[in-house]
């Protein structure tokens, strides 16, 4: 099939003047009910400035992940975490069925950051934070696996795998198999150019690629994210802010 680009459905602010953010619903790339597609319920783009506070707010059945890609960010948590989020330390919230956290952007330079909402296999979980260092920011010219139902860096509660690398200029990476019949892949670019097939994905565009397995090519050096979610096993839609929205 030939990859559908998953257009940004609300925006506020402007990525290009500094300060912006973009909401994905990977859903509406597709026909049918549903804001999500599997596990993968939305994603958030975002560049924020420093001195920039989000204040406290709740989760609820959400599985987060804050993917950083620049700048440094202070998060509190009603759970007593105090704790910084950079390029090198990211972090998993798994909201469960009580959360809260307020974000504060700290440091001189921007926050550049996905923030991924994830659904859980079911609601009303029980709720945890979870933080790891990475012992690079970017895994050069191969695939890093970040999030994994188990096995990763990062747990998460549902049938969902979310993979990074920085592909160099004139190098090929193939798409990992797909680890069940039933699953399906979305492409994120977040810096540089590449090519997939016939087509060219720019930074910040977002592509549902389906079974697709071929090989992706960097046109320039590039950032890329890779997720991937087993459309048929069983999610949670009524997440705050992971749930379908349609």
């Amino acid at each position: 099939m030939k990859p559908i680009k998953i257009e940004s459905s609300v925006k506020h602010g402007d990525w290009k003047h500094g300060f912006g953010v973009e909401i994905f619903y990977p859903g509406t790339a597709l026909d049918g009910g549903d804001s999500g597609i599997g596990a993968i319920g939305r994603i958030d783009r975002a560049l924020i400035q420093p001195g920039h506070v989000i204040a406290m707010h709740p989760h609820k059945d959400d599985e987060i992940f804050t993917y950083k890609r620049g700048g440094r960010m202070l998060h509190l948590d009603t759970v007593a975490n105090r704790e910084e989020v950079n390029a090198h330390r990211l972090m998993m919230m798994n909201a469960g069925h009580t959360f809260q956290h307020e974000e504060r952007v700290i440091g001189d330079e921007p926050t550049k950051a996905l923030q991924i909402f994830m659904r859980p296999r079911e609601g009303d979980l029980e709720p945890k934070v979870q933080f790891e260092s990475l012992d690079s920011a970017y895994s050069e010219d191969e695939w890093r696996l970040l999030v994994a139902p188990s096995g990763a860096i990062f747990e998460v509660r549902a049938q969902a795998w979310v993979r990074d690398a920085r592909l160099h200029a004139g190098r090929r990476l193939q798409i990992p198999a797909l680890p069940t019949p039933s699953s399906a892949n979305l492409l994120f670019v977040f810096e540089g150019e590449i090519r997939l097939g016939e087509i060219t994905i720019s930074a910040g565009e977002f592509y549902y690629v389906g079974t697709e397995s071929q090989a992706i090519e960097a046109l320039t050096d590039s950032d890329i994210v890779l997720f991937t979610t087993d459309t048929k096993a069983p999610v949670f839609k009524g997440g705050m802010f992971s749930g379908n929205v349609r």
